[in-house]
């Protein structure tokens, strides 16, 4: 049906340019190869406009019979690519378009009044400045959308609401993590709790999982959103857009970051360290529940209980109510007991923080 319609199309076209053109046309092959053609066909006439409108309309039906396939092939192209393209990059490639065609018709103003450049100079404009225009609206998407958004953020901040750097951009893990929503139930995170749309899509294959681990897992996610988003003194924005030109998650936070502004809250070790290589701000609540621990100094009296064995000769291995490992020196004997021991040292590492500590009466025994 398209190739008939554009077989169709293409002899019509040729019958218009066949009664405008058709007596120009063929003075001008009189001129060239002297064909000795009679006066009355290379008249202007209607007679003369309508027999090569008929002829026009026979050579590009001609011609259609190959020219509609390769038409046809390039037209479904162009729409399968059309298909796969998001609608916001369209709209924004548009209105770079008309920007460009916009300028170019301002810069052919100067030249109306010279003959050739009037006649070439248009179209030359329309060509490049509006190529031009729709790669920089198609490319530029992300950063068009961020101007928008700060706008808006600029009128919000002046009603009182949060400003563009409060938004924080929640990942997967720290969904799964759960320890976000009882942040937000203490009133500590300020600002817009920001849950982008693809996240929630890995949420949900993560929760559908054959594996029950990561169902579990995933479920255990829905559920810390649900009591994220009942919280009355956290304001939740779920953001619906994607960006289809990047496949993983943890780079589609960081393009969201750069384009919100905000800052990103996870407990990913990598994902913390990217976000720090671009310059993107980033919340660890790893780094927060270190930040949050009591304050341990050497000397002080601690009573523990001794659970297992340490990775040394003789030693025991105990915690605090935060979690805190203690390794008790001489602590082996101990195990099942509570003790009282003495802290000697204190060390913070990558996997947090770390207490050496001696039983008080080891210490009197020395």
């Amino acid at each position: 049906m398209l190739k008939r319609m554009i077989q169709v199309f293409l002899a019509f076209a040729g019958a218009i340019l066949g009664y405008y053109f058709g007596p120009q046309v063929m003075a001008m092959l009189e001129a060239l190869l002297n064909l000795g053609l009679s006066d009355s066909l290379l008249e202007q006439n209607v007679v003369n406009a309508i027999i090569y409108a008929l002829l026009g309309a026979v050579l590009f039906g001609l011609s259609s019979v190959w020219l509609a396939e390769y038409l046809v092939n390039v037209m479904r192209w162009a729409e399968e690519r059309l298909l796969k393209t998001p609608v916001a990059d369209l709209f924004f490639g548009v209105m770079g378009l008309i920007v460009g065609l916009l300028i170019a018709f301002l810069l052919s103003f100067p030249f109306n009044n010279i003959p050739v450049a009037s006649q070439v100079l248009p179209a030359l404009f329309a060509i490049c400045f509006g190529y031009i225009g729709f790669q920089i609206g198609f490319k530029k998407r992300d950063e068009m959308i961020g101007l928008f958004t700060l706008g808006r953020l600029g009128k919000e901040k002046k009603a009182g609401s949060p400003v563009a750097g409060e938004h924080k951009i929640l990942d997967t893990s720290v969904i799964i993590d759960g320890r976000i929503a009882d942040i937000c139930q203490t009133g500590f995170i300020e600002g817009t709790i920001v849950i982008p749309g693809f996240v929630l899509e890995e949420l949900q294959h993560i929760a559908d999982s054959s594996d029950d681990l990561k169902r579990n897992r995933g479920r255990r996610g829905l559920d810390v959103l649900n009591r994220i988003q009942k919280e009355k003194t956290v304001k939740v924005h779920i953001y619906e857009g994607d960006f289809e030109d990047i496949h993983e998650v943890d780079s589609k936070l960081i393009r969201l970051a750069k384009v919100l502004n905000g800052k990103v809250v996870t407990n990913d070790f990598n994902l913390n360290k990217v976000c720090e290589l671009q310059g993107v701000p980033v919340l660890n609540i790893n780094d927060l529940a270190n930040a949050v621990k009591p304050v341990v100094l050497p000397g002080e009296e601690l009573t523990v209980q001794v659970i297992k064995d340490g990775k040394e000769q003789g030693q025991g291995v105990a915690y605090l109510d935060d979690g805190t490992m203690i390794v008790v020196e001489g602590g082996r004997e101990h195990i099942g007991s509570k003790i009282d021991v003495m802290v000697t040292s204190v060390l913070q590492t990558s996997a947090g923080r770390m207490i050496f500590a001696k039983p008080k009466l080891y210490e009197k025994a020395l």
